[in-house]
């Protein structure tokens, strides 16, 4: 049975078979004790029939995971688990307007993800979706905190507002914009991008980020598409 290993901010927290380990604001990982918005206890990494099991013990966030390379993403909900099975596992999620990241690596595993090939154009092409050059710099100006957050291991998701003056366009060409970028990911089934009534815009910006993050479409060279 192998040993885990939990890295936050260069902090490790390791556990063996039959151990676990919790994250939230006040749990085993203290990720950010001054943020109302994060639960007490949201994450758990537990040890269960010779597995490693991440779980979301909350009742209102949602975490993105992605395997080390980028070639597997999946979204983690209320009340779900999914097996830890990569040597390096990524951890993304979102309370309020800040995008926390984690890093889970497993001592022995027989698993290898997909490599993903990146793009050698203007265009990103994501399954059958393809991205413009306008699309994916707006996901860029969204994540550019992110990018840029260094060591801090989080980062903040702008307003609306604030990422459209940042690339020079009108709120509305950003909104349509989005609204495309969104609708052709959700498509693809990459899930938490659909409005509706219920649906506030930063929870989808939050998720679009976490998306582009762990999927690795956008990296910290792509900042230099900004003006």
């Amino acid at each position: 049975m192998s040993t885990i290993t939990l890295d936050f901010l260069g902090e490790l927290y390791r556990r063996g078979p039959g151990e676990q380990l919790t994250v939230g604001r006040e749990a085993d990982v203290v990720v950010d004790d001054e943020n109302p918005f994060l639960h007490r206890v949201f994450l758990m990494v537990a040890e269960r029939q010779g597995l490693w099991w991440l779980s979301n013990v909350g009742s209102q966030l949602t975490a993105t995971v992605s395997d080390g390379k980028g070639g597997l993403q999946a979204w983690l909900a209320p009340g779900g688990a999914l097996p830890l099975v990569f040597a390096h596992t990524v951890v993304w999620f979102t309370a309020g307007s800040t995008t926390y990241e984690f890093d889970v690596f497993l001592d022995d595993s027989s698993y290898e993800p997909v490599e993903a090939v990146p793009a050698s154009d203007g265009t990103v092409t994501i399954g059958r979706v393809q991205l413009t050059p306008d699309q994916k710099l707006l996901i860029v100006a969204l994540c550019e905190n992110v990018l840029r957050r260094g060591d801090r291991g989080a980062g903040h998701v702008p307003q609306s507002g604030a990422a459209a003056q940042r690339l020079g366009w009108t709120i509305t060409k950003f909104n349509r914009k989005l609204d495309n970028v969104c609708e052709k990911l959700s498509d693809l089934g990459v899930r938490g991008l659909r409005g509706g009534p219920t649906k506030l815009a930063s929870s989808r910006k939050a998720r679009l980020v976490e998306y582009a993050m762990a999927a690795r479409i956008v990296t910290v060279e792509d900042l230099d598409l900004l003006p």
